[in-house]
């Protein structure tokens, strides 16, 4: 008997270290699947809540210097021309901005890929209220999950 052979190197990996290794791999998908696809969606809602937000701040400098709020409850185009804000309507359907006290900023949102029915018809509104001091207080609201909300 040759002494190479009788102490030969195992090369490979056992079944049991394969199903190991294969089982962390889809503990670690289940969980990370749901996250990234929540992530995703935070991200789309953030190109939304970014473009309410320019229209808030537009509205805002208008009520400073008019002392009203703007009138453009018509559509996007109404919103640019009174405002001078472009809406991008990507994922937004529609977009309203109405009111006295408060002046609601409301969306619709469509377009949010891949569907999801908790985000998609759903509405985003931000309503600016002037308080005594003739401060403006944002606040936000709609019909999304709390999970997805933009945060104040």
């Amino acid at each position: 008997m040759d002494a190479t052979n009788s102490h030969r190197k195992k090369e490979g990996f056992t079944l049991i270290e394969l199903l190991i290794v294969i089982a962390i791999i889809g503990i670690l998908a289940a969980v990370a699947i749901p996250m990234y696809k929540a992530q995703t969606i935070k991200a789309r809602l953030a190109e939304i809540t970014t473009a309410i937000r320019f229209v808030s701040s537009a509205a805002s400098s208008f009520y400073q210097d008019n002392y009203r709020w703007p009138d453009c409850s018509v559509s996007f185009t109404s919103i640019a021309d009174t405002l001078g804000v472009w809406v991008p309507q990507r994922r937004i359907s529609a977009m309203t901005a109405f009111g006295n006290n408060p002046f609601t900023i409301s969306t619709t949102i469509t377009g949010i890929s891949p569907a999801n029915p908790a985000i998609d018809g759903g509405t985003v509104t931000l309503n600016g209220t002037i308080g005594p001091d003739e401060a403006i207080t944002w606040s936000w609201g709609g019909s999304l999950h709390p999970a997805y909300m933009p945060k104040d």
